[in-house]
């Protein structure tokens, strides 16, 4: 059984738990689809439950690299604001950096 699969057996009985979306976003990052894999993150990153604050920096890297910059840099907007409500100033710090390198 791969890892993707493990991680969708165990959605099945959990299908709210935020890490194993996130573990399933990261796996289907891995084969190439972006599509889903930003899908996933970003229900993660805009859930009112969740706020995930690692789905707006791993989908705003995977944008980025799809050149889709303007997308990528508004998720990082939003993600940094989110990480400073959560008073997560290294993953803030991260993103803002990510951000610079971008543009504004």
């Amino acid at each position: 059984m791969s890892r993707k699969e493990k991680i969708l057996a165990m959605l099945a009985e959990e299908p709210n738990d935020s890490f194993l979306r996130y573990s399933l976003a990261m796996e289907l990052r891995k084969e190439q689809d972006h599509e889903e894999s930003i899908r996933i993150l970003r229900e993660l990153a805009y859930d009112p439950e969740a706020k995930y604050v690692a789905a707006f920096f791993m989908a705003a890297q995977q944008l980025a690299e799809l050149e889709q910059i303007e997308q990528a840099r508004a998720l990082l907007r939003d993600g940094i604001e989110e990480a400073r409500t959560q008073n997560n100033l290294h993953a803030a710090a991260e993103m803002s950096e990510l951000l610079s390198d971008l543009g504004k």
